[in-house]
């Protein structure tokens, strides 16, 4: 029995935490971890043999952070890894053990968030695999990932160069979402779309905490799940980590997570052979249930899942040349900011998905809808359907995609599905088929259904499933076929009925020709839902066609207590008092839209000075942003593409100011501490901190704790910001305020990582703990303000 077998007939557990285990045999802060590969083999050979005599099924290598970031011979470091790991497998003489080769995060956020772009992190990892895979790993294990976006490199890394299995674990925070704003719902589809073998959750959280995750992942997922605690919430004891959760609570907790129907369980930081030995006790025995297929269909972007089904939804149309002349010069002159506010509009209006096309003869297609889907991914968080009949724009669209698209289209051609479906299959995505073939369009409904079927038929040989295929029966005109809206009402109505299947159309195709065109398309749309449409491209800026859907959601009792409805046309419009100008930077910078604050600000000037454009606009903006993010309602991407819109506002304004109003507000040193390489949220501070007016002095990371103190002493710092990821690295945290407060007392320490918690910064004697970059802006205000 291989390793998959056993994952979906029997309980699979796996080891728990190697850098705990490192430390208690002599691994110093600062330290790399994976150097002990070549130092001391005999040490982790020991520890590996520990967890396998506890009865773990999956040993990880010492592999987490080997990448050519941090080393130069990764080859030799991860391959040695491997190899000490299957050493320790031989000598147990269990045909039930495995080596995983174990990968985390590089350290940094990815374009166009942070500065490392896509395929440099595929790389990155395509090294580490093939090395694992050559020395002999058993299945490669993606853990700790706070970046969907980095998941997905990482996956693909896997996939594209090796055959192993792949499992993959994120690290969701107690709001149930990721660093950058993932949820659940965004995540798992993703990840299934990839097609690897296994999800799940590690690190971050201990057993309690997961729980409600835990049971969330299990609603969604069709995938076995896999649950990697750490032995509950850290904290500082004679300056050692130690976790708040005994091994007996442990396998407590876990126990109570089996039982919620999950199939692989291990654990992370603070969990020695003692806890998965006595958590394997406990759960051995409870009854094993493979996980059930689940018929939910979604569309996902990197923060949010949108399910098709319950509801039709709303997939924007304005983003197409088609009839534009305005779009289509926009095109020409590469000018997305355009595209981006004809996004935010139709977002604004209450489209749940946005229809993506640039297909415009006279431009490199493949380059700009690469362009147009990063671009569109930095500000806004709804999903986007890529439609496009350039194949190999369609593959460089998917291919850079965070999330999970929808695809328009593919048709019941054997040519076109031929093309189409291998992409579908490698990426991942709900994908449009149209109800056409080599003999064109059906003037029947029966035909219709009769290509809808094949091209089920078809999909089902490349692996995708009915759930991730919406039929569009084709809205024709009546104008020129009277019969069309009844062939094509007939044709949603066989795909719901005789396949369970789901629909959309292009609703406003049925009037064309024809005078008051929005009258036809509203009664058609209704007509439409009611045979069962799923989902409707439209112009959400149409107010006809947003009545006729909200009015048909309240009907139907898809809109509890007619909410939707009540709160789109229960009041009046607010007239507000300030400038259009004002509007227009408050709207730049909230929705991250660099180009137009540059010109609302070049405007402002016009009529005030510098520095009342910054403490009446600017700074007001960038609070209700972070205020955003605090609440949990704008996320890590839509934060950074705001920050980065005020910093070109606010250096059109700089060179309007006098050389001495310029100057910041105080000098703040941010740094990661010796050990750690992990900058994702030093860099995310440093941006919010620089936008509201402080001088960053910004050490870098692994930083050796005197330097922090010199420098703070040297410049006479007031405050300094730390930051940590890994469990190893928080003694260096320690240390460093230790010396600063004796060293340069009236500095205050503010810290912050994946790591901390309020107690656990309590201990180690920081001044503050910054549970996000908004909470690190108001602590500088109130310890820096004038």
């Amino acid at each position: 029995m291989n390793i998959l077998d056993q994952l979906h007939k029997e309980w699979l557990f796996f080891d728990g935490a190697l850098g705990t285990m490192l430390q208690a045999k002599g691994l110093q802060g600062g330290e790399l971890p994976e150097s002990w590969n070549l130092k001391y083999p005999e040490r982790l050979l020991s520890i590996h043999q520990a967890y396998l005599q506890a009865g773990a099924h999956v040993i990880n290598a010492n592999t987490f952070g080997a990448n050519r970031l941090k080393f130069d011979n990764v080859k030799e470091i991860v391959q040695s890894g491997v190899r000490i790991a299957k050493e320790a497998v031989s000598l147990s003489h269990r045909r039930d053990a495995y080596v995983a080769l174990d990968i985390g995060p590089t350290g940094k956020l990815l374009e166009p968030m942070g500065d490392l772009p896509f395929e440099e992190a595929v790389s990155i990892f395509k090294e580490v695999i093939e090395a694992g895979a050559a020395a002999g790993a058993d299945l490669v294990l993606i853990e700790t990932m706070s970046d969907s976006y980095e998941a997905k490199a990482a996956v693909l890394a896997a996939k594209e160069n090796c055959n192993l299995p792949v499992f993959v674990t994120m690290i969701f925070d107690e709001k149930q979402r990721l660093l950058t704003g993932g949820t659940v719902e965004s995540v798992v589809p993703m990840l299934e779309g990839l097609h690897v073998d296994a999800l799940g959750i590690n690190c971050g959280l201990g057993p309690q905490q997961m729980l409600p995750i835990v049971r969330k992942i299990q609603e969604i997922s069709s995938l076995p799940i896999l649950v990697n605690p750490n032995a509950g919430l850290p904290k500082q004891v004679n300056g050692q980590t130690v976790f708040d959760l005994g091994a007996d609570d442990f396998a407590y907790f876990m126990k109570e997570i089996a039982q919620v129907g999950v199939q692989g369980l291990g654990g992370c930081c603070g969990t020695t052979p003692e806890y998965i030995e006595k958590m394997i006790q406990l759960v051995k025995d409870l009854p094993f249930v493979p996980n059930t297929k689940k018929d939910r269909s979604w569309v996902t972007s990197y923060s949010m899942g949108v399910e098709i089904g319950p509801k039709p939804l709303i997939i924007g149309e304005r983003i197409n040349p088609t009839g534009k002349k305005r779009f289509k010069q926009a095109l020409r002159d590469r000018d997305i900011d355009y595209i981006l506010a004809q996004a935010l509009e139709q977002e604004d209006a209450g489209a749940h998905i946005l229809d993506v096309n640039v297909g415009l003869p006279e431009i490199d297609e493949p380059s700009m809808m690469e362009a147009v889907i990063q671009r569109l991914q930095a500000v806004t968080a709804l999903p986007l359907q890529i439609d496009t009949s350039d194949i190999e724009a369609l593959e460089r669209a998917m291919r850079i995609y965070n999330g999970k698209p929808m695809v328009n289209s593919v048709n019941g051609k054997w040519e076109n599905m031929e093309a189409v479906f291998p992409l579908i299959q490698k990426y991942g995505a709900v994908i449009v088929g149209l109800c056409l073939d080599e003999e064109g369009i059906p003037d029947s409904a029966d035909a219709r259904f009769t290509i809808a079927q094949k091209i089920y038929d078809q999909a089902k040989e490349y692996g995708i499933e009915p759930k991730d295929i919406v039929i569009d029966g084709l809205a024709m005109t009546i104008s020129s076929q009277p019969d069309g809206a009844i062939i094509t009402l007939d044709t949603l109505r066989k795909v719901k009925e005789k396949l369970g299947g789901h629909t959309i159309l292009g609703v406003s195709n049925i009037s064309f020709g024809l005078p008051q065109r929005e009258i036809v398309n509203a009664g058609f749309f209704t007509m439409a839902m009611m045979n069962g449409l799923s989902c409707a491209i439209i112009n959400p800026n149409n107010e006809a066609m947003m009545k006729s859907y909200r009015s048909y959601l309240a009907l139907m009792d898809l809109d509890p207590q007619c909410q939707g409805y009540i709160e789109a046309y229960g009041h009046q419009d607010v007239i507000m008092e300030s400038s259009q100008d004002t509007i227009s930077l408050f709207h730049a910078i909230q929705k991250g839209l660099k180009e137009e604050a540059r010109q609302a600000t070049s405007k402002l000037l016009k009529e005030q000075k510098p520095l009342e454009i910054i403490d009446a606009h600017l700074i007001p903006a960038l609070d209700i942003v972070g205020q955003g993010f605090e609440k949990g309602t704008i996320f890590l991407p839509q934060l950074l593409m705001s920050a980065e819109a005020a910093k070109v506002s606010f250096e059109v304004l700089k060179e309007q100011m006098p050389q001495d109003s310029s100057q910041g507000k105080g000098r703040i040193i941010l740094a990661t501490v010796q050990g750690d390489i992990h900058d994702i949220g030093k860099n995310i501070v440093k941006v919010m901190l620089e936008n509201y007016g402080y001088e960053i002095l910004d050490l870098g990371k692994d930083v050796d704790p005197q330097i922090i103190v010199d420098t703070a002493i040297r410049e006479d710092i007031k405050l300094v910001g730390l930051s940590a990821l890994m469990t190893t690295t928080v003694p260096s945290m320690e240390k460093t305020i230790r010396l600063l407060h004796a060293q340069k007392p009236d500095t205050k320490v503010v810290v912050g990582g994946a790591v901390l918690t309020q107690e656990y910064a309590d201990q180690i004697h920081a001044d503050y703990y910054a549970k996000d970059a908004m909470a690190t802006v108001r602590y500088a205000e109130e310890i820096l303000r004038q």
